[in-house]
């Protein structure tokens, strides 16, 4: 049964960040709000206790968390916005708690976005971002980690990476990520009438103004349409009052046809992005992501022959399979 907090969270949410996202008018005037108070420093207290330091790329801020000493592992975290909002307090606090508890090196880029800059600026940023990492880290070593717009950009740098003949990463936490921008499936506008958080018309627009004219069901935009075979062993974290399941449970099913090893972490009565708001499901998800990011990797295997989406059908679960 979802916390108590949990349901004051959700009401909150509805009669506030849903709003943003019911028209493209209201996205607009969110986005022009935001602009006039964001700020992506991390917050001072978290500063001072991880001795973080910041570097740039194309221009833009990188900060990097060190990782404990003998420690060769890193993240490179992505933050959620539909991608025209910036980091906030609350990936910070999240990204504070997995430097903390893991001891992975921790790089987070604070991206070009929209509507002042677009997919190409974007992806070019991150790409940078991770070839910079290839230099002092091996792939094997690398994880993936983004929320909402984040994991979505997991999944298609790690693609466009595939594309560019550059290795994968090791391992991908996605979290409640957007991974179909199409609206192919009838069921995300049912999914919409629980959600508190997102709504299509909203949702549209942030992805008029990011995607550089690309059509949404292009991979680019639409990972779920891309080449899946090439994913490391993903961790996914979706909730069942979270407009985009019904799209993370299907990127499951036939990743794993593809031959990818999916962990689905699915929490009923949960809202989009939750394991970024402190209370009793938070804590468990973020208990599932270092427990899978801290498990022993399995012997290396050959990649498993393709199979049909019914043979590998998705089983929601509420801990990882």
């Amino acid at each position: 049964m979802p916390s108590l907090k949990s349901h004051v969270v959700s009401f909150i949410l509805r009669h506030s960040r849903k709003k943003a996202f019911s028209s493209p008018e209201n996205l607009q005037r969110w986005i022009a709000y935001a602009r006039k108070t964001e700020d992506f420093h991390p917050p001072a207290l978290l500063k001072a206790r991880l001795g973080i330091a910041e570097t740039s790329i194309d221009g833009f801020p990188v900060y990097e968390i060190a990782p404990k000493a003998g420690e060769r592992r890193r993240i490179l975290y992505m933050h959620g916005g539909a991608f025209v909002f910036q980091i906030t307090s609350y990936h910070w606090v999240l990204i504070a708690e997995m430097a903390e508890r893991l001891g992975f090196g921790i790089t987070v880029p604070i991206y070009p976005i929209a509507p002042e800059h677009n997919f190409h600026d974007m992806f070019g940023m991150v790409g940078d971002v991770y070839r910079r990492m290839l230099e002092e880290t091996d792939a094997e070593d690398i994880v993936f980690m983004g929320d909402s717009a984040g994991g979505n950009m997991a999944v298609v740098l790690t693609m466009m990476a595939a594309e560019k003949g550059l290795p994968s990463p090791s391992r991908h936490v996605l979290i409640s990520p957007g991974l179909d921008m199409s609206l192919s499936n009838p069921e995300v506008f049912e999914a919409e009438r629980n959600d508190p958080w997102l709504g299509i018309a909203g949702g549209l627009e942030a992805i008029r103004l990011y995607s550089a004219g690309i059509d949404r069901s292009d991979w680019r935009i639409s990972p779920l349409y891309g080449d899946l075979a090439v994913l490391p062993k993903t961790l996914l974290l979706t909730g069942s009052h979270d407009m985009l399941s019904p799209d993370n449970l299907i990127f499951a099913k036939r990743a794993r046809a593809a031959g990818v090893e999916v962990d689905v972490v699915y929490e009923e009565g949960m809202f989009h992005v939750w394991p970024l708001i402190d209370m009793p499901e938070a804590r468990r998800a973020r208990d599932s992501i270092v427990d899978f990011l801290t498990r022993e990797p399995a012997p290396a295997r050959a990649r498993a022959p393709r199979r049909t989406d019914a043979a590998y059908a998705t089983r929601p679960a509420s801990a990882a399979e």
